[in-house]
């Protein structure tokens, strides 16, 4: 058993510490605009996971249509609304994100990942009744202070940073109900109609096509390592653990993002800051301390 929960765990691992990075590439990009860099990431996603999928994994894909063919009517609806609704709402967590990060504050959009992981655990308690333990709510509530301690005090940037995180978090509880379909199919579809929301936007403010090598090569990174395979790896997580388990993985996002803030982008920290991100990093082995523990003992035992 704890083998099948590694693999899942370490899915949720990679694609939160692969976007605990993201800030390297989107530096690269500062002259170009936010909705740019948005239209195109995700229009790139869609054209190389639809060739990933008619190339590599056509069996899988008629295997997912020949299983919602055969679904009630009801249960296709229901597919259907699932894939509309996480499709708008992973969308908007973009857009959010994008703009709360040029427009309000950075600290604004990096606050908002850590108020995500305490909103899906709790959302994930009320509304799927994933059950907590007690050394996980005292892991929470050290998150939570951790949380409070590096919050900036302004009320908009925490307004902005609440709606980031609820998006996401909706995401993900909708996530964790799609089950009996192939979690790389249904991004693709996602992506389909994230771009068919976003295509009115696009050919209303558009001016030209960027012609510039730089931004095309990182928006070829960003939409494949920043994009469909942390996306595809956290849906993938999403079979074997629990919506509040890979929240509270979300918190190694910012303390990776500290870390490069700090190493790789040379930004000066202060000791509250240190000792915040140190709580946060022992929230999430605490909340985590008995597959961890079962992990190595496993190990001891081979």
């Amino acid at each position: 058993m704890f083998k099948n929960n590694l693999r899942y765990f370490l899915a949720g691992i990679i694609s939160v510490a692969i976007w605990g990075f993201f800030a390297i590439p989107l530096r690269s990009l500062q002259a170009f605009k936010s909705e740019e860099i948005l239209y195109y990431r995700t229009f790139v996603s869609l054209a190389l996971i639809w060739v990933c999928i008619l190339i590599f994994r056509k069996k899988q894909f008629r295997k997912d249509i020949e299983f919602v063919k055969n679904e009630s009517k009801k249960n296709q609806r229901k597919l259907l609304l699932q894939i509309i609704a996480s499709s708008v709402l992973l969308s908007l967590n973009w857009f959010t994100f994008i703009y709360a990060v040029n427009n309000v504050s950075i600290t604004s959009g990096a606050f908002a990942y850590m108020v995500c992981p305490l909103i899906t655990a709790f959302a994930a308690y009320i509304f799927l009744k994933e059950q907590l333990s007690k050394v996980q709510f005292i892991s929470l509530v050290i998150a939570l202070i951790s949380v409070c301690l590096l919050s900036s005090g302004s009320f908009i940037e925490v307004v902005w940073s609440v709606i980031i995180a609820s998006l996401y978090t909706g995401y993900l509880i909708i996530q964790r109900n799609m089950k009996h379909v192939d979690k790389l199919n249904v991004l693709a579809v996602q992506f389909i109609f994230s771009v068919l929301l976003m295509l009115p936007f696009y050919l209303y403010q558009h001016e030209s096509v960027p012609e510039s090598g730089l931004f095309w090569g990182n928006i070829l990174l960003i939409s494949i390592l920043f994009t469909i395979l942390p996306l595809f790896l956290s849906l993938y997580s999403l079979i074997g653990l629990p919506s509040s388990t890979l929240a509270i993985i979300i918190y190694l996002n910012p303390i990776i993002a500290f870390m490069v803030a700090i190493f790789y982008f040379k930004v000066k920290i202060d000791s509250h800051q240190i000792y915040a991100y140190t709580l946060l990093l022992f929230s999430v082995i605490l909340f985590n301390s008995k597959l961890i523990k079962e992990v190595t003992s496993a190990k001891r035992t081979v």
